[in-house]
């Protein structure tokens, strides 16, 4: 059963009943061909970040919140505080262009991030499509039945859902109300849903809506008490 705690009309954080199923999070790439990329990939960069990649890696969730900056971060964060996955599966993996999906905690060097740089998300670029479908299966028979998958990403186009719903059908879901928002916004969102410890509702994508109209601006988040 469903229990709610009331909510204001435009209050965008749904408590939802405790997880009864197995669920992991499925996060969306940073692009790594972007300017914020770049700066890693550049020799001249002497930030501290950049230094490391070039000497011994860093790990991806590092890198992808260094280049997608709040969303990513939101998508971290979200992803560790509800994930509910069954004994030895990771709680969340991440969606790369060329290494199919791989746990936040994998070594990224810079070879690894020229190599994903010049691979665009396209399901016609089998350096893509068959990372993807492999790693989703593997994840697929790892799953207990009636596990849910939770992509948090863009379902506006289909360069994510399609190879997911190849494999997850039904199963695969996504927060209704990333609907209408922009980056920023759904980083925003998970950030406030971890700080309230309110879990957003998750919809099947086959039925989901794509697009919808922009929701009013998030509230700031609270400032950190200081110590």
């Amino acid at each position: 059963m469903v229990t709610r705690s009331p909510v204001s009309g435009d209050d965008p954080l749904q408590p939802v009943c405790e997880p009864c199923a197995s669920r992991v999070f499925v996060l969306s790439p940073a692009n790594t061909s972007a300017l914020r990329g770049q700066l890693l990939l550049n020799n001249d960069s002497q930030f501290e970040l950049a230094h490391r990649i070039r000497r011994q890696g860093a790990p991806l969730g590092e890198v992808f919140t260094f280049i997608s900056s709040l969303y990513f971060r939101g998508k971290l964060a979200y992803a560790t505080a509800f994930g509910n996955p069954p004994p030895g599966v990771p709680s969340m993996l991440a969606l790369t262009t060329s290494r199919g999906l791989l746990p936040p905690e994998t070594t990224l060097t810079v070879n690894d991030l020229l190599e994903m740089s010049r691979v665009p998300i396209d399901m016609g670029d089998s350096r893509y499509r068959e990372p993807l479908l492999r790693d989703a299966r593997a994840l697929a028979g790892q799953l207990p039945p009636n596990s849910k998958v939770v992509l948090l990403g863009s379902i506006a186009t289909r360069k994510y859902v399609d190879p997911l719903r190849e494999v997850f059908g039904t199963n695969l879901l996504f927060p209704e109300k990333f609907v209408g928002r922009g980056d920023m916004s759904r980083g925003g969102l998970m950030l406030r849903c971890v700080e309230s410890r309110l879990e957003l509702d998750y919809v099947p994508v086959t039925s989901a809506i794509r697009r919808g109209i922009r929701p009013p601006k998030l509230s700031p988040l609270k400032a950190r008490a200081r110590g």
